[in-house]
């Protein structure tokens, strides 16, 4: 977290250089330019406009509730970017949802990549010297890969080809991104590798992907552990099984064994239903206005 703070503050020292009316910053050429550049700026929201131009009209309430939830217990994780279009004004290039999160939750600021005019080499040098670095964590090198393909608009063989690295090495990172935001933070935070995050990725739901996250937390499971706990998963999911991979109580990994227990106590065949992330329900059927009142009775006992 402290790596995390650590650029947040140097992001609002960045925000009030480009509020200064005397060195405004317009093109690459001008002073503290490369101060801007491939750094991660604290943005007030009131001065970022949306893309007009932005083909995507329509976003899903509740996933961006749930977005909006993510960044208020865990912040940005991935920076919005936009492009600057006057003194103080931006306009958003990519990140419409985050912002909107933002917004929801009633936050100021929100942190930004910002493009300036001509800036297309000095941001590749930027991002590649940086990749180079031997500080950052596997999330901050996914993100980096992933600017130069989004905003600089390569392809997987041409960033191969700027850092150096095998393609398939580009891929396993940028693989990274699809992860549930808590599990990136923990990758950043170092509470799990590179290697555990690889095997998490081959789940789809992303409440599996928690479940498996706190279960290698809680047992320090290795990532050869990962990958078999994984396995065993879509297995029992090809056969059709209902499993789970964390440490629920027992009765949320086999319900089968209280129903019977729930419908000795209510005179009623219990219907007790779980998914794959422990959620469920518990379904009491009746016959009569007479039998609910029964069952309703032996709750209130």
């Amino acid at each position: 977290m402290a790596k995390a703070i650590k650029k947040q503050a140097l992001g609002r020292g960045l925000s009030a250089l480009l509020k200064d009316p005397d060195n405004d910053i317009k093109s690459i050429e001008d002073t503290n330019a490369d101060k801007v550049v491939g750094s991660i700026i604290e943005l007030d929201l009131d001065s970022i406009e949306i893309n007009p131009f932005q083909p995507r009209t329509n976003f899903n309430e509740e996933s961006l509730n749930e977005l909006a939830t993510s960044i208020k217990e865990l912040g940005v994780i991935q920076p919005i970017t936009v492009r600057k279009i006057a003194f103080n004004k931006y306009q958003l290039i990519s990140g419409e949802r985050r912002l909107r999160a933002c917004k929801l939750i009633g936050l100021d600021t929100v942190p930004a990549y910002i493009r300036i005019a001509n800036d297309n080499d000095s941001l590749t040098m930027a991002l590649v010297e940086n990749i180079q670095r031997h500080d950052l964590d596997p999330i901050e090198i996914a993100m980096s890969y992933h600017r130069l393909m989004e905003e600089i608009d390569l392809t997987q063989e041409q960033v191969s080809d700027r850092v150096g690295k095998k393609r398939s090495t580009i891929a396993n990172y940028l693989r990274l991104l699809r992860l549930d935001p808590i599990i990136q933070t923990g990758i950043r935070d170092g509470f799990i590798s590179m290697g555990h995050g690889r095997a998490i990725i081959n789940i789809e739901d992303l409440d599996v992907q928690a479940d498996i996250y706190h279960k290698i937390i809680t047992d320090n499971l290795s990532v050869r552990e990962t990958e078999a706990l994984v396995k065993h998963y879509q297995e029992s999911l090809r056969r059709g099984e209902v499993t789970s991979v964390s440490n629920k109580p027992q009765q949320y990994v086999l319900p089968e064994r209280y129903s019977k227990s729930f419908g000795n106590f209510f005179g009623a065949k219990v219907d007790i239903k779980v998914n794959n992330s422990g959620k469920g329900k518990i379904s009491i059927p009746f016959h009569s206005e007479e039998d609910l009142n029964r069952i309703i009775k032996l709750l209130e006992n």
